[in-house]
């Protein structure tokens, strides 16, 4: 599904990924940890396209996307909700889910009623706007617009930042049951290695810009092997 070979990004001279590589399969949840300044985002910016690799290759279905700008990468498939939301908080969850379809590949650019199956929340409030829903609301109505365009891959950053243990609880169950009703492989970068180990298949830990420690999953039980790159 996605194949990243020694990836190197820079900020002008600076260096921020170092020669990163990983892979995700076909309906796989994958989770990249790390701290803040890890270089986790600047990965995820880097598959968009938002801030294109010197050197190395990014394959999506055995494509190179490499270089590709943003919006031809997201039409290929990708939905990407960035850190933050970054919903539009004057448009109504209608407008901002209507902004989603545009993206979509089969079909008029509509919003398919099975993504209120998944937010019902979303559907009683479709004329409220987005700006004044709490901040678990908002990501969910973030997830929500990404999944409209239809993707076959998510990328996920920091979607449980923020948010309290009962709202994260109710995250974990709409993720895993959008990777199993939507069959849609997702890229998840976190910082809370409990949403990571209850939702991935595998897991790639960064610090300064290089991929340190990787396994399965099941791996995570075992904490130590992983906090003492997540402490800050």
């Amino acid at each position: 599904m996605l194949r990243v070979e020694a990836v190197d990004t820079y900020y002008a001279e600076t260096r921020i990924l170092k020669e990163v590589s990983f892979t995700v399969g076909p309906g796989q949840i994958v989770a990249i940890l790390g701290r803040n300044g890890a270089g986790k985002t600047t990965l995820l910016r880097s598959i968009m396209g938002l801030t294109p690799p010197r050197s190395g290759k990014i394959r999506f279905q055995d494509r190179d996307i490499t270089g590709l700008p943003t919006y031809a990468i997201a039409a290929l498939g990708i939905g990407y909700v960035p850190q933050g939301r970054h919903i539009f908080p004057r448009l109504s969850v209608a407008e901002n889910l209507r902004l989603g379809a545009l993206m979509r590949r089969s079909g008029p650019p509509t919003v398919p009623a099975e993504v209120f199956e998944h937010f019902p929340i979303l559907k009683e409030r479709l004329a409220q706007p987005g700006g004044t829903f709490s901040g678990g609301e908002q990501q969910m109505l973030a997830i929500a617009r990404a999944l409209v365009g239809e993707p076959e891959l998510m990328l996920l950053d920091e979607p449980s930042e923020g948010l309290q243990p009962t709202v994260v609880e109710l995250m974990t169950g709409i993720i895993q049951r959008v990777r199993r009703d939507r069959e849609v492989s997702i890229l998840l970068v976190e910082q809370n290695l409990g949403f990571a180990r209850d939702l991935a298949d595998h897991y790639y830990v960064m610090e300064s810009g290089t991929v340190v420690l990787q396994g399965p999953a099941r791996e995570l039980e075992n904490e130590e092997a992983v906090t003492q790159y997540l402490a800050v």
